[in-house]
């Protein structure tokens, strides 16, 4: 494997780096905000569910809560 220095592997990066399609401020904005939406979508499923299981639990151990 051949070495590269480091001003050329500097050159190397910054042309690499270039060809990168980059998101706009809108795109970003949008797909964290459709992040935080599926994380609280899936907190409230598994709060559910947590909630489901525990009754099922109780009510098959016939433990009254």
């Amino acid at each position: 494997m051949a070495k590269t220095n480091p001003l050329e592997f500097i050159q190397q990066v910054r042309s690499e780096t270039s060809k990168v399609t980059w998101p706009t401020r809108r795109e970003t904005v949008i797909t964290t905000v459709m992040v935080f939406l599926m994380v609280a979508f899936a907190t409230v499923f598994f709060f559910l569910a947590d909630l489901g299981l525990k009754a099922g639990v109780a009510f098959v151990l016939g433990i009254g809560s």
